[in-house]
């Protein structure tokens, strides 16, 4: 599957991003014994479709329910930058913190969202996605690498060279991965989105059918798809 074995870092754009793009993946790195932590850019404070709640009382719902789906999962850590949510812009701000948090975990593997805009995958639709997308690319290389990018980081958070990265990508993945064995434990990390999930059995069955997709040409019952990236040099 990947030919590193070291730690893994999720980035993502919003907190239930990990589990809803990722979540069948992240589990099985876990259970195969990977250190795996999460940075979520954005605080969540648009998701809602509810009136009657306000964005600083959705901020702590959904930073608590990132946290509960990431223990169902195995993640050992989880990061909030607390960008706005829906408002995120590639700056040097938060070139800085993605570069100092791929620095502090140090991961051989990167899972992030996909940079392209495409109108037949979700994910490419929301700017947060594409944004936070390109920022990580820009950070892996050449930022987190080298020492003379951001150095009020130092000494505390050395330079970090990521060996994997791994895209999220719905249409012609390059990478299939197989996630029939944590397909359930996907769901049920999903489940502990409440504010996000209201009809959990449609989500379940849309869930099943894309992972089934993406599966049905590799032999896979389920299955994620991500373009691959190997870092060079």
């Amino acid at each position: 599957m990947t030919t590193a074995n070291g730690r893994v870092l999720v980035v993502a754009a919003h907190p239930d991003d990990p589990e809803f793009l990722a979540g069948g993946t992240v589990g099985r790195l876990a259970m195969e014994g990977r250190e795996i932590a999460y940075v979520v850019v954005t605080n969540g404070n648009k998701g809602s479709s509810d009136r009657n709640i306000t964005s600083e009382q959705l901020i702590p719902i959904r930073e608590d329910e990132q946290r509960r789906a990431a223990r169902v999962l195995g993640v050992r850590s989880v990061e909030f930058l607390g960008y706005e949510d829906g408002e995120l812009e590639d700056t040097r701000d938060l070139r800085r913190d993605i570069s100092r948090e791929i620095r502090r975990w140090r991961p051989d593997l990167v899972i992030t969202l996909n940079p392209y805009r495409t109108y037949n995958s979700f994910p490419g639709w929301h700017r947060d996605h594409r944004t936070t997308a390109r920022v990580v690319l820009d950070c892996v290389y050449p930022l987190a690498r080298d020492h003379l990018s951001f150095p009020e980081l130092l000494p505390d958070h050395e330079p970090h060279k990521v060996r994997e990265v791994y895209l999220v990508q719905w249409e012609q993945p390059r990478l299939v991965l197989d996630i029939t064995g944590t397909m359930e434990l996907k769901l049920e990390a999903i489940r502990c989105h409440k504010s996000q999930v209201g009809d959990f059995e449609a989500v379940e069955a849309r869930m099943r059918n894309r992972a089934a997709t993406l599966g049905k040409e590799t032999g896979y019952s389920y299955a994620e798809g991500f373009d691959h990236i190997v870092v060079p040099g």
